[in-house]
Parts: C-alpha cells; sequence; structure tokens
C-alpha cells in the first residue's frame, strides 16, 4: 500500500529517496521485461546511492513518437526511485545521425530545423518528468550542442579519437553491419559513436552522471561512453538497455494504416492515441501494459486473470489505452478519447441522424474536412468525392476499398462505386460521416 501511494513522490522528500533506494529499480525493470542488457555493477550502484542517470534522444522531428516511451518511462522510474534523471536532447548529434538500425544514411536537417526540433522536444519532455528546481532528484535538460559547438575538429581528435581504437569501433554491430551492406556507411555515421560516448564522459565530468539507459540498438554506443570515461577520466560508469519493442503478429510497432504515433496531439490526436492502444492484440496488450504503465504487478497479475476469464470484454485494451492516453495526455484528453469511442462505436446499430450538431462537432480526434458545398449539390460520385476529401490519396485505392466493403457512410456500407453524394446525404444538411476500415472516422462538412 506505502508503494503504491508513494512510490511516485520519490523526488519531493529526501527522505521518501532514502527508503526507495533500499528498494531495487533493476528488479522493478526487469519483471515488466524493461532490460535486455546490463553492465555489471549497476544494479548495486542504483542501490548503494542516488545516481544520476541519462536519456538521449535525436531530434529528428519536432515530437518524440511512441518508439520514444519506453527511454521516457525508464527516466521516469528513475526518478520514481530517488534517483536524477538528465534528458539530453542530442542538437550536435543529431547534425550527424546515428547509423544504429539504419540501412543507408539519412537525410542531415538544417540548423534552424534542428534548433525548432531540440526546443519542441524538450518542451514535451517536461510532460512526463519532474524538472521543478529545488527538490532532491529534480530532472535536467541538457543539449549536447552546448558542449560541441566550441569543440575544433583537430581537438576532438587529439583529446576523445585517440582514446577509442578504430578496431574497437568497428566492432560494433550498427558499424559491420553497414559496413558489410550495399550502402556503406560514411565518416561522418562513423564517427557517431565517439561523440555519443563524449556526451556521457562530459555528463559524468560535469553532472556526475554514472549512468546512461537507451534502447537495445544502442549498447554498442554506450559502450563506447563507458569506456572512453575509462580509459580517459578513470572513472566508474554503468548502464543497461530496453529490448526493441515488437508487435506478437510480426507488424512494426508504433505504425499504423495513418503513419507513425506521435506523442504530440498536433500529429496523432488523443483520440487516435487511445486507438492505437484499445486495438492491440491480446499478447501484445498482456506485455504492454507492463512496459507502458506503472500499475504495481499484483495489479496486472489479476487484470490479466480477469482478461482470461473472458477476452471478449478487453479488459487488458481498455486499461492499457486508459493508462498511456493519461501519461501522454492528460486527464482531459483521455475524458474526450473515450467520449469520442463510445460516440462512434457503443451503439453502431443506432443511426447517424441521432447524432446531435454538438456530437458530430465535438469529436476530438475524428479527422475533419472542409468541402465545397455546390459540389455535393450538384452530386459527386463516391470515389472521387472520398479521393478530393484525401481520405484516401488517389481514386484507384478509393475504388479498391469500396469494392471491399471498406467504406461507410453515415453508418450505411457503400455498396456501390457510382453512388452519388448529394445533400440527401447530408446530416443536419452540413456533415458527412465517413468510416475507412474499422478505426479510421473523417468528419466532412460541406462549406
Amino acid at each position: 500500500m506505502f508503494i503504491a501511494c508513494f512510490k511516485d513522490y520519490a523526488f519531493l522528500y529526501p527522505t521518501f529517496a532514502e527508503i526507495f533506494l533500499k528498494m531495487n529499480l533493476i528488479e522493478e525493470l526487469r519483471w515488466r521485461g524493461m532490460i535486455q542488457d546490463i553492465m555489471p555493477g549497476t544494479e548495486e550502484q542504483l542501490l548503494k546511492e542516488v545516481t544520476t542517470g541519462y536519456v538521449g534522444f535525436d531530434p529528428t522531428a519536432d515530437s518524440l513518437h511512441i518508439g520514444h516511451l519506453v527511454p521516457v518511462l525508464l527516466l521516469r522510474h528513475l526518478q520514481n526511485y530517488g534517483h536524477r534523471p538528465v534528458a539530453l536532447v542530442g542538437g550536435a548529434t543529431g547534425m550527424i545521425g546515428d547509423p544504429s538500425g539504419k540501412s543507408e544514411e539519412r537525410n542531415l536537417l538544417d540548423e534552424s530545423t534542428l534548433a525548432h526540433n531540440v526546443q519542441a522536444i524538450k518542451d514535451q519532455l517536461s510532460q512526463y518528468i519532474d524538472f521543478t528546481p529545488g527538490k532532491p532528484n529534480s530532472a535536467e535538460l541538457v543539449n549536447n550542442y552546448d558542449w560541441m559547438k566550441e569543440f575544433s575538429f583537430i581537438g576532438f581528435l587529439r583529446d576523445i579519437g585517440k582514446h577509442i581504437t578504430v578496431n574497437y569501433m568497428m566492432s560494433k554491430d550498427s558499424v559491420k553491419k553497414r559496413i558489410e551492406g550495399d550502402a556503406g556507411i560514411s565518416y561522418t555515421e562513423f564517427a557517431y559513436q565517439l561523440l555519443q560516448g563524449y556526451d556521457f564522459l562530459w555528463l559524468h565530468q560535469n553532472r556526475n552522471c554514472k549512468l546512461q539507459m537507451g534502447g537495445s540498438d544502442q549498447w554498442g554506443n554506450i559502450v563506447t561512453g563507458t569506456e572512453l570515461i575509462r580509459r580517459k577520466a578513470g572513472g566508474e560508469a554503468f548502464a543497461f538497455t530496453c529490448p526493441l519493442i515488437t508487435k506478437a503478429d510480426g507488424g512494426k510497432f508504433g505504425k499504423t494504416e495513418s503513419g507513425t504515433v506521435w506523442l504530440s496531439a498536433a500529429r496523432t490526436t488523443a483520440y487516435q492515441f487511445y486507438q492505437f492502444w484499445l486495438n492491440a492484440g491480446d499478447a501484445d496488450a498482456e506485455k504492454w501494459i507492463k512496459i507502458f504503465t506503472f500499475i504495481s504487478k499484483e495489479e496486472i497479475d489479476a487484470l490479466i486473470d480477469q482478461h482470461k476469464q473472458d477476452a471478449s470484454k478487453r479488459l487488458l485494451q481498455k486499461r492499457l489505452a486508459e493508462e498511456v492516453t493519461k501519461f501522454v495526455h492528460g486527464e482531459a484528453e483521455l475524458k474526450a478519447a473515450i467520449e469520442t469511442t463510445e460516440k462512434l462505436f457503443a451503439n453502431q446499430t443506432a443511426p447517424a441522424e441521432s447524432l446531435s450538431i454538438d456530437d458530430l462537432e465535438g469529436m476530438e480526434g475524428v479527422i475533419k474536412f472542409d468541402y465545397a458545398a455546390d459540389k455535393i449539390a450538384a452530386g459527386i460520385d463516391v470515389v472521387s468525392f472520398l479521393a478530393e476529401t484525401t481520405i484516401f490519396p488517389s481514386k484507384g485505392e478509393a475504388r479498391k476499398t469500396v469494392q471491399g466493403g471498406g467504406v461507410s457512410i453515415n453508418r450505411k456500407k457503400v455498396d456501390a462505386i457510382d453512388m452519388k453524394i448529394d445533400n440527401s446525404l447530408l446530416l443536419h444538411n452540413k456533415y458527412l460521416l465517413v468510416q475507412k476500415g474499422k478505426k479510421n472516422y473523417y468528419l466532412v462538412k460541406a462549406v
């Protein structure tokens, strides 16, 4: 009971931090399935003293996506157990590009785009980790451009490069795969692990940072940092990684029909975000609820047992979707996402005509389009309508989906490609509710 009530507030008082240092963060992360590789001594270090640990985020976009959620949660768990989290935004390394997990060189971003992305990610991270100044283990945001911008090329080679051999760098999987592949690897990306290694060294020397965390694809880069600290500073450094998240059906985690699932509501609405988790398969939901929520082991075990008794109730999926959406978007957005879901799915047999204007306009997260009222008044074939609204990228794709029974308008399945869209279909003389597949809804407004 004490754990359930107070673990999230360990950072508020030193006494709480002292208590939770006696608890085992690594043990907690292991049962959740969040440990892949771990350096010897890491568990003992976290039990010994308040430890500063960091995770790096490359600013390749102006929002994090759900693939970044695990590193974010690692920082949050670290803070919950009384330690000091550091979130590093790679303003410098973002100019280079990490070859880990990449089959070819990525396009480099210009400085103004990088600066915009760095600020956006900083703002985003502050929603998930406590950065309030003055608290014993308040989080800190840093940008590696701040310490890399004054480094000359010659200075970096002399002071850093000489401590790591080419043989050591070439032994990393991320480098070997690229060298053996057709695309090869540029010196720019080859040197990335040195830059990331220097980040760890700088934080070790300037923030007493002894721990780096990240995805399992980062293990090679992370170990380079611990080696650099050992060789250049003679210091202790520790690390662990979490497994890369996969889907039971072999599909790519974090991808939907409409693309990447982002943490920013401007890119992925709270409703779409909620739907992603709600539509998880049983095997995925059982795994993900341990990784992506802070629910206790006892409660999760009970939820899994309840779910297995009647999987049709989708208890696991509902709780997973609620917890993750609340964490990322807040209580109000979660409530709106649930309300929209209920309006769209709870009573599918009710005619669309029963939805009020407030119901239609209040469907947060449903993609909305304006469309020329005169075109609807004149009558337009459904295939052209679907393509012109950009609900489908082309007439060919729209035609194929209609023929396959995958499109409904106002909750009635479209069964002919020559169907006409005209004023007789408008709800409240203004709206069309379009459904593509099982999950994608669009509200078209005649203007």
